[in-house]
């Protein structure tokens, strides 16, 4: 890890199975999506009720997540529920198990 850097999470939240989807980075991954459950998290997240966190990935350095945020984002939908159904595939919220 390079000096200063700390680690990080990429994450994904959704309202439901293949639903409404949205790509985020955090270095507190616990309190960003207690944020998003309570609507405070993003307006995005806030508008389209996405509670629940499918999909997580920490990386060593906050500034390749976010790398990898921006990279997500570019994905085609198809990809991004590929992702999330390798490990997830029946889309459960793993915030409680997960982390």
């Amino acid at each position: 890890m390079r000096e200063g850097a700390k680690g990080g999470w990429v994450y994904i939240m959704a309202d439901r199975y293949r639903g409404t989807i949205y790509v985020g980075v955090t270095a507190d991954i616990v309190a960003r999506v207690d944020h998003h459950k309570r609507g405070i998290g993003s307006d995005f997240c806030a508008r389209y009720g996405l509670g629940r966190l499918v999909w997580m990935e920490f990386g060593e350095d906050i500034r390749a997540c976010i790398e990898q945020e921006k990279r997500l984002k570019r994905w085609r939908r198809a990809w991004k529920f590929d992702l999330i159904e390798r490990d997830n595939p029946l889309w459960r919220d793993i915030s409680e198990t997960a982390v």
